[in-house]
């Protein structure tokens, strides 16, 4: 006879959440927070200090200089903040130490909930040989590739011989295109192998490489999760993430126009059967390429993602309020059939960079007048007389819309981009209406080298 299971532990309820972040995300999350009732404490740079998320938090915080590595990246500090605040919780956003397991883990240690997935999880996920093992295991398509690290010149000609040219030699703990280099002959290979190496080790710390087949033309198309800690996984449809410049996305659309019902369905469910099979829960991505009806996993970010309001705007559901009350412990309260989508959304990224050269445009904004109107969203910070600082990544603004249809969202969006006004620093507004009237967008015919194109070539 076997023994009864011990009671379900009751959700608990923050109080009080500190915010690890700045701009656009950090006052996503304190609206959210402020919604439900949890009070806000915001952390800052001494070059944030005026920024609005600090202004409308109910405590603020200076955790270092300008610096990322003295500031937002500094763990004890961030610590000493919560701490010294009296927060239950944690909320990394995006950037930063939102996938840093050692800082999820250090969280937990100081008695404080990380409103993110287990520790364990975001180890895994960082390092992408492991995360293309445990896809593999999981159930998930894989590109072709190596099992493992490849650790030789001569192990790397042989693989590429294996796997077929061209290939792709990525960085195993890397991101945003650093250490990742394409090679279409043997000898390429090699010098592919210690250059995607050499900056492996300069921007992530490790030499360590993987070799994959290189698809032609692929779409990027990601799948957002949402899972509890009680087993209940669901997925918030797909985002296609497929305008991209130098592997840096520019606008996300959802639902993607590539993808038919039944595709759109399959990549969903096998997407939920993987979380489940990991143990995953708060909010996650996974990222694949489609390319001839075939898709393939490429890593899972294991945060909240720059471009969730798209699928927020399709299902109406709040994904930072279910990140929270996932970390408190709730059920979803829902099932996958429960999710219903609407419409069609696009949020287009608005940089402080030249929307020519894009050389970053740091500054004071002058006038500043945020486009509004039916299925309009603007996620800023922005404000006349702020100060855009040079240290940060440079997206200042995301401005989102929806409609009934792809048609609609199209004209809604040319008709918010025209009435968006900021003075004082240079934007990517106008690149963003030279794209509403290219052809290939409008269609939607695109793949992930089509904006490097249309920027170079004007096209």
């Amino acid at each position: 006879m076997s023994s009864p299971s011990a009671p379900e532990r009751p959700p608990i309820e923050f109080e009080k959440v500190l915010i690890a972040n700045r701009g656009e995300i950090a006052l996503r999350i304190l609206r959210a927070c402020r919604e439900m009732g949890i009070h806000t404490v915001a952390v800052h740079s001494t070059a944030d200090a005026e920024a609005m998320h600090v202004r409308l938090a109910d405590e603020s915080v200076c955790i270092g200089p300008p610096s990322a590595r003295d500031s937002y990246l500094n763990k004890v500090a961030l610590l000493a903040a919560a701490t010294v605040t009296g927060c239950d919780a944690i909320h990394p956003g995006y950037g930063f130490l939102s996938e840093n397991a050692d800082f999820a883990e250090m969280v937990h240690d100081h008695h404080m909930a990380f409103i993110g997935p287990p520790a364990r999880l975001i180890r895994m996920m960082g390092d992408k040989i492991a995360a293309k093992r445990a896809a593999a295991e999981a159930g998930l398509p894989v590109v072709p590739g190596s099992k493992g690290a490849v650790t030789s010149d001569a192990e790397a000609v042989a693989m590429a011989e294996q796997i077929g040219y061209p290939v792709l030699i990525k960085a195993a703990a890397g991101g945003g295109g650093r250490g990742m280099k394409v090679a279409n002959t043997a000898d390429q290979v090699v010098e592919a192998w210690q250059t995607a190496r050499t900056e492996a080790l300069a921007g992530f710390g490790s030499a360590e490489v993987y070799m994959e087949k290189y698809l032609g033309n692929p779409r990027h198309i990601e799948v957002q999760i949402l899972a509890d800690m009680h087993g209940t996984v669901v997925h918030l449809g797909e985002r296609d993430c497929s305008l991209q410049r130098k592997h840096q996305k520019v606008l996300e659309e959802a639902p993607s126009p590539a993808l038919d019902a039944a595709a759109r369905e399959r990549i969903g469910a096998v997407a939920c059967k993987a979380a489940r099979t990991l143990g995953y829960h708060n909010a996650g991505t996974m990222e694949f390429l489609y390319e001839d009806g075939q898709f393939y996993f490429m890593e899972m970010n294991t945060r909240l993602q720059v471009e969730h309001p798209v699928s927020e705007m399709i299902t109406t559901l709040d994904l930072v309020k279910e990140q929270i009350r996932v970390a408190q412990g709730e059920h979803l309260g829902y099932t996958q059939d429960d999710i219903r989508f609407h419409g069609h959304a696009i949020e287009c990224r608005i940089n402080a960079e030249n929307p020519v050269t894009f050389a970053p445009s740091p500054g004071t904004i002058g006038r500043y007048h945020a486009p509004g109107g039916m299925g309009v969203r603007v996620e800023s910070g922005l404000y006349t007389g702020l100060k855009v600082p040079p240290h940060y990544d440079s997206m200042i603004a995301k401005l989102i819309v929806h409609g009934a249809n792809r048609t609609e969202c199209l004209m809604r969006l040319r008709r918010a981009l025209g009435e968006y006004v900021i003075e004082g620093v240079e934007t990517t507004i106008p690149l963003h209406q030279r794209l509403m009237q290219a052809p290939a967008f409008v269609t939607g015919d695109y793949d992930i080298r089509w904006l490097e194109r249309f920027v170079t070539e004007g096209a």
